[in-house]
């Protein structure tokens, strides 16, 4: 039963996942050098859950995926190293889970290093660098660019995780989410 039960909370976590990040898409703030996915947010449920790890990842894959049509095959740079930064910060939730403060740095700082490493390789193919930013010719300069990167991403990231996740885990706790799905809250 356990299992199944684990299983289940994965399969739901990647969907609601995968969906607001859709929807994210689709407003054009889930991808480009200034990044805002709401569904970041729900990456706090891994500090209630090990379950919360496969489905932020798979979800993270899929959502990621959606790009391939925007982007092409340089999207699977997300697909991989997006979706490798959701890992690694759900990881680090879990692990850091009594820590609430530092917990929520996990996807922040995760994705805020890997991201700005690939994301002017995608942009450039998709005809996004063809400005300047702040008198900085991007397509000129990749330290520039993955240094705005770290910024903006860090920025998104920090509303995502810590201001709009942090009330949705405190929403979660007061609900009983632990004891709703049979969960340690150790």
């Amino acid at each position: 039963m356990k299992r199944s039960r684990y299983i289940a909370q994965a399969g739901i976590i990647a969907a609601v996942y995968a969906v607001l990040t859709f929807i994210m898409i689709q407003t054009g703030l889930a991808s480009g050098p200034v990044q805002f996915r709401l569904s970041e947010a729900l990456t706090v449920v891994a500090c209630l859950t090990p379950a919360a790890i496969p489905g932020l990842t798979l979800g993270s894959v899929v959502a990621n995926a959606a790009l391939l049509p925007v982007f092409g095959p340089t999207a699977l740079l997300d697909v991989v190293f997006g979706s490798l930064g959701t890992l690694l910060g759900a990881v680090w939730m879990w692990r850091f889970r009594k820590r609430r403060a530092v917990a929520l740095l996990g996807p922040i700082v995760t994705n805020a290093l890997i991201v700005p490493a690939y994301l002017p390789i995608i942009l450039a193919a998709g005809g996004y660098y063809e400005h300047t930013i702040f008198g900085v010719n991007i397509a000129a300069s990749w330290p520039a660019m993955y240094a705005f990167g770290v910024v903006t991403v860090g920025i998104g990231q920090f509303v995502s995780v810590y201001i709009l996740g942090g009330l949705v885990l405190v929403a979660l706790r007061r609900l009983g989410f632990e004891q709703m799905f049979g969960l340690e809250n150790d």
